[in-house]
């Protein structure tokens, strides 16, 4: 038997050393027979008799005593492992109500009250406001304390403030701003004379260590794949114009063999995977600020990113460059059309530094149970590798590859466009960051000179101004016309016969007022160029607006915001009879990128409205409804070639409605609105009426 005893008088050396070593190795270790019979009787019964005990120690070669403290000992251990299964159910128990609160917290702050279509009141900026005063008080208290201080050290009472300390007036808008925008915060040197404060962030999730290193092991298996797709050409990419590469799957299912990772193939699950590259007009490291952050990534894509947040930061990075930063994320990615449902993803974004000046970003679904995309979607790893250029220039390379289920049949004139992996693929990014970082160079140029802007914008800072309101204007319109779950608006007309949605919210600036957003598209058969050409010249623009009633339009003022010289930003005056609208200006801009996709887009503004915005004053305030058109290559053929896909959308207002009731006359009006619009264009390009 495996057991050992030790006494008390083996060494005679009579060593207090030798004593404490004896007393230290005083133990008996059983033997496996005896654990397994121990373990069957404690199974039976846990609190054996004496006789049970003394039938186990003749049988077991123990003493009674031992049998004892065993069946002690092992009445604890099983306690304390009871214990520790409780807790860990617990903990479970109080993660998922955690998330759960988390949800909810989510779905109040998105909430519509269905009789006055404004949000219900947020309890978190009651709060804030309680502990705004709060501090308010203790600041009266310690300024008076310092001004009786004050006056004794100078001989006088001392009851005004000086003017340093007078309050700021800050416009109600700016202080509800959800975040830092890429107009102040994007490039250095390009901040407003307003420091816009920002909303307490919503609450992380809390994330066990687990959890954590889960995420990072993911992240880091995902950049690596990213990695090898970026630097790897044939076979694994198949080049098919020169400026887009396509993924071989089955090269790829070779090199990068995986279980199904998306949750098993199905007959409807569509994979698409793409890369393209381009030089960029900003240096890097902005790139890399720009793309980490899901506020200022959004706003660099209003035309592609519908909605982007933050979940949770896993870890920061280094200070600087974002050098191993990695992020939870949500996304939802969209096409500028009521025919094309959005695509949802919860991603982790991960950002690696792989030398000096070259950083690599990486993207990949993360299956987190509290995010249920309604797509449908997958994203295997994707994302850019951005090296810096001596010039302050970028050289950037994207990669998109992603899976999606089909679960409504694409509408026909976007098949050829979703199914090709143009709609949401690596080279609509690469043509947009490149569109995108123009406008954002030329924002911060001083204005050149009063021809350019046409006598009326005198000043960098009017310039500047001008570009935010614009900006503003392509994003409203950019939501609007798409079907992102991340609106405010309520859709009050399905797609009728027509293809034609209506949807409406409470207007910001008035009271009473509802906003109505009517979108369509349809398809022509001229090539993108010739639409943008024919859409933004002025001089045509009476063939097809409908509420010009075909008077002639005047450009008064031009502000470039790109190399390409259809890319501008308009002030358009009207000449119209009515005196009511010669008080009416029209803010318009137009932009197209090297893939063909453009926009055209316009809002009516007041005359004093518009000074406003040309003094460089905050335009935060100023009511705008964006209407246009944006305009996508079909996906039948590149180049000068091939046909258009143009998505056409107004907004107007309707006053002294409740969103219930809508009438009919309203409906009718936006309807005709846009039908008469599409009717004019097709009759104008001589393009067929069923087109």
């Amino acid at each position: 038997m495996n057991m050992e005893f030790f006494g008390d008088s083996q060494n005679h050396d009579g060593s207090e050393t030798d004593k404490k070593n004896k007393k230290k190795k005083r133990f008996h270790r059983h033997t496996p027979h005896q654990i397994q019979r121990l373990e069957s009787t404690f199974n039976e019964c846990q609190h054996p008799d004496e006789k049970q005990r003394t039938q186990l120690s003749r049988e077991l070669g123990l003493a009674p005593r031992q049998i004892k403290f065993w069946f002690q000992n092992r009445r604890t251990q099983k306690k304390a492992q009871h214990e520790r299964a409780d807790n860990c159910a617990l903990k479970e128990e109080n993660d998922k109500i955690r998330c759960e609160n988390i949800a909810i917290r989510e779905a109040i702050k998105h909430a519509i009250c269905p009789n006055c279509g404004d949000s219900p009141l947020n309890d978190d900026a009651y709060f804030d406001e309680q502990k705004l005063r709060i501090e308010n008080a203790q600041l009266r208290d310690e300024l008076e304390r310092v001004s009786s201080i004050a006056a004794k050290f100078v001989g006088r009472p001392i009851s005004h403030l000086p003017p340093l300390l007078n309050p700021m007036h800050v416009s109600p808008l700016e202080l509800f701003h959800s975040g830092p925008s890429l107009d102040f915060d994007l490039l250095p040197g390009s901040c407003s004379s307003m420091a816009v404060p920002t909303l307490p962030s919503q609450p992380n999730l809390v994330l066990s260590e687990m959890d954590k290193s889960h995420m990072t092991n993911i992240a880091v298996t995902a950049m690596e794949e990213l990695l090898r797709l970026l630097q790897t050409n044939e076979p694994l990419w198949i080049n098919t114009d020169g400026s887009r590469d396509v993924l071989n799957l089955e090269s790829y299912e070779n090199i990068f063999p995986r279980s199904s990772t998306s949750g098993g193939k199905k007959n409807n699950l569509l994979m698409e995977a793409s890369r393209s590259s381009g030089v960029v007009f900003t240096n890097a490291l902005i790139l890399v600020d720009m793309l980490m952050d899901s506020v200022k990534s959004a706003d660099l894509f209003p035309s592609i990113v519908a909605a982007s947040k933050t979940l949770a930061v896993i870890s920061s990075g280094l200070r600087g460059n974002h050098g191993d930063a990695l992020h939870l994320m949500i996304e939802e990615l969209q096409v500028l059309s009521p025919l094309v449902a959005t695509r949802e993803f919860c991603v982790l974004r991960y950002c690696q530094q792989i030398e000096h000046g070259t950083w690599a970003i990486a993207n990949v679904s993360y299956e987190f149970p509290q995010f249920v995309s309604q797509s449908r979607s997958y994203r295997f790893p994707s994302g850019c590798l951005i090296q810096d250029m001596s010039n302050g220039y970028s050289k950037v390379t994207w990669v998109e590859h992603a899976e999606f289920e089909e679960q409504e049949p694409i509408h026909e004139i976007f098949k050829d466009s979703v199914h090709k992996g143009l709609a949401f693929g690596a080279e609509r990014w690469i043509s947009t960051l490149q569109r995108m970082c123009e406008r954002f160079t030329n924002l911060l140029e001083p204005a050149t000179s009063s021809l350019e802007l046409g006598g009326v914008i005198s000043s960098s800072e009017g310039k500047r101004s001008i570009m935010r309101l614009a900006h503003r204007m392509v994003s409203n319109f950019c939501l609007s016309v798409g079907t992102s779950h991340n609106t405010r608006s309520t859709v009050v007309s399905g797609l009728d016969e027509f293809a034609v949605r209506v949807a409406s919210h409470k207007s910001r600036h008035e009271p009473n007022g509802m906003v109505l957003c009517a979108a369509t598209s349809f398809w022509l058969p001229n090539s993108p160029q010739n639409v943008f050409n024919f859409l933004k010249d002025e001089r045509t623009r009476p063939q097809w607006d409908v509420l010009s009633n075909g008077n002639s339009v005047q450009e008064v003022a031009n502000i470039a915001n790109g190399s390409n010289p259809g890319n501008c930003i308009s002030v358009l005056r009207g000449f119209n009879a009515s005196s009511a609208q010669n008080n009416m200006l029209i803010l318009q801009e137009s932009c197209i990128d090297s893939s063909g996709a453009a926009l055209v887009i316009y809002t009516p503004v007041d005359i004093p409205a518009l000074n406003i915005a040309m003094s460089g004053q905050d335009t935060s305030c100023i009511p705008i409804l964006p209407s246009g058109f944006a305009i996508t290559p079909d996906g039948s053929s590149k180049g000068g070639g091939g046909g258009s896909l143009i998505t056409v959308g107004f907004q107007i207002m309707v006053s002294g409605l409740q969103p219930a009731k809508l009438n009919m006359e309203s409906m009718e009006t936006v309807n005709n609105l846009i039908n008469t619009t599409v009717h004019q264009i097709k009759t104008t390009l001589n393009c067929p009426s069923t087109a």
